[in-house]
């Protein structure tokens, strides 16, 4: 039988089992034989991992082709801008090319959030924002490439959604067994429109 995890990855884990470069990996936080995270999120990147030991699931999480939708809070440097905001849905010009369009929107702080380890550097004299920012693929450090090329460098970031799953009521290091997903179900969220 099949399984699928959902762990709340803290900031400063290496997202691989095999510990690197004097990192916590995610095998100091599960010990469950088989399983494999289904994409990535960067060592200074916090929030869901979702992990399987069903192959054919793990591509249609992580595999760009399927377009699943994922979404990240991401608290910025300045304030967002209406043509910030703009660019960002529209899709932002990177080296490795033009990103696909994505839903982004101010928000405040998320409500209940933990603290970072350690907190996130903060000037006095510049503001920070949050921003709710849904992608349907996954490039290289791609948010905070998105938000660095529309003048919004990336304070902090954390995933909260992946598909059909989030982290509510995980605290950073937790993580929790979830049901396979219906058949239909992760088609259903990359079928949704992406409007501004």
């Amino acid at each position: 039988m099949s399984r699928l995890l959902l762990l709340n990855k803290p900031f400063g884990v290496i997202c691989q089992f095999t510990p690197e470069g004097g990192h916590q990996s995610l095998a100091d936080f599960v010990a469950v034989p088989g399983v494999y995270p289904a994409g990535r999120l960067d060592t200074d990147s916090e929030g869901l991992v979702v992990l399987t030991d069903d192959g054919s699931l793990q591509t249609a999480i992580a595999d760009p082709r399927y377009k699943l939708s994922k979404g990240y809070w991401v608290q910025v440097e300045g304030t967002p801008t209406k043509a910030a905001l703009e660019r960002l849905r529209d899709g932002v010009e990177l080296r490795d090319g033009k990103t696909r369009p994505a839903r982004a929107r101010p928000m405040a702080a998320p409500a209940g959030l933990w603290p970072r380890d350690p907190p996130i550097r903060v000037r006095r004299e510049i503001p920070t924002s949050w921003i709710d920012l849904e992608l349907r693929e996954g490039k290289n450090r791609q948010v905070r490439r998105m938000t660095a090329a529309v003048g919004l460098p990336t304070l902090r970031l954390v995933r909260h959604r992946v598909g059909p799953w989030n982290i509510a009521g995980l605290a950073p290091g937790e993580w929790c067994e979830e049901d396979l997903p219906a058949p239909g179900t992760l088609a259903k969220f990359a079928s949704q429109s992406f409007g501004s």
